[in-house]
């Protein structure tokens, strides 16, 4: 379903400025131009008043960016307080994940939807949930069928899911352990042929960006974005090309990481590890995404690699 955009100011809140808020405020400020965009972001009163350095750079970037403040800790509010917010604006996006604590996206949903906002994009900047199904190792996955659920159930307030695969930086990060670049080896997650979607998160700012402002007017829909979709086996292939060194190839095993899982299971990591490695859900042919048909570039695994491994 699409409906057309009205020619109207559009009001539009995003929760969280962690590396994807940011990145998608920045996407939502290169649109603003070209339409009559107010842009604002829900933060914690402690961030703005905190001595970090890292931190103060954001801040100072948001308010250089002239974009609206607004003050509120996701885990004290009570949802008719994040409603209290919410409402005056048109479309919310939600970046505030995983880490903001158990219970917020659901929290975040029902605000969205006492508030009776026009549209709302929750955080599912991940996997295919609803393929990957309940009960999965990843059991914070099932929350995020529960905002499905919520949305899907509701007339009232547009959804959109922007499903964008793993981050990209993720991917390479030397906890999860899948690129060992200090051991010379790729841990391939369930086989080698097994595939994974990635998108960077500045790709997802800039796509998330378009999707709001598409015309017509996207609506009720799961949107898929992919910087790439590759294999274990093309992965080891890649770094090899980057770093111009011998990569070994390991497969950790479904149930190899499901017996890792089972000795540690509070640890996220090993979550990830076991879900990633079944395969279903976390990967799709990047022809059919909503960058592809609208001819929007994006970063490859390798373009990233090249930028951030070359050196290493």
């Amino acid at each position: 379903m699409q409906a057309d955009n009205a020619n109207v100011k559009q009001r539009i809140l995003v929760i969280g400025a962690g590396e994807l808020g940011l990145a998608v405020l920045r996407g939502l400020v290169e649109k603003a131009g070209a339409y009559d965009l107010s842009i604002a972001v829900l933060l914690r009163q402690s961030s703005l008043s905190t001595q970090a350095p890292a931190k103060r750079v954001e801040i100072e970037e948001i308010r250089a960016l002239n974009i609206t403040i607004e003050t509120a800790d996701l885990a004290d509010a009570t949802v008719d307080e994040l409603a209290t917010v919410m409402k005056r604006y048109d479309t919310v996006i939600s970046c505030a994940g995983f880490a903001a604590g158990r219970g917020t996206q659901r929290k975040l949903t029902n605000a969205a939807l006492k508030a009776g906002i026009k549209r709302y994009l929750p955080w599912q900047f991940g996997v295919d949930y609803d393929l990957i199904g309940r009960g999965s190792p990843q059991d914070l996955f099932d929350e995020q069928l529960d905002v499905r659920e919520k949305l899907r159930a509701q007339q009232q307030t547009e959804w959109v899911i922007v499903s964008t695969g793993m981050f990209t930086s993720f991917l390479f990060e030397p906890a999860f352990g899948v690129v060992d670049l200090q051991g010379g080896r790729i841990n391939a997650l369930g086989s080698l042929d097994t595939a994974v979607t990635v998108t960077t998160a500045e790709d997802i700012g800039r796509l998330t960006a378009a999707i709001v402002m598409h015309k017509p007017r996207i609506v009720n829909q799961v949107v898929y974005t992919a910087g790439d979709t590759l294999t274990y086996a093309g992965l080891a292939d890649l770094v090899e090309r980057v770093t111009g060194r011998d990569i070994e190839r390991h497969v950790w095993s479904v149930a190899q990481l499901q017996a890792d899982l089972t000795e540690m299971p509070d640890d996220n990591l090993r979550k990830y590890r076991a879900v990633f490695a079944m395969g279903r859900g976390v990967a799709w042919d990047v022809a059919r995404t909503y960058n592809a048909k609208s001819g929007l570039s994006v970063t490859s695994a390798e373009k990233w690699a090249l930028a951030n491994l070359a050196q290493t």
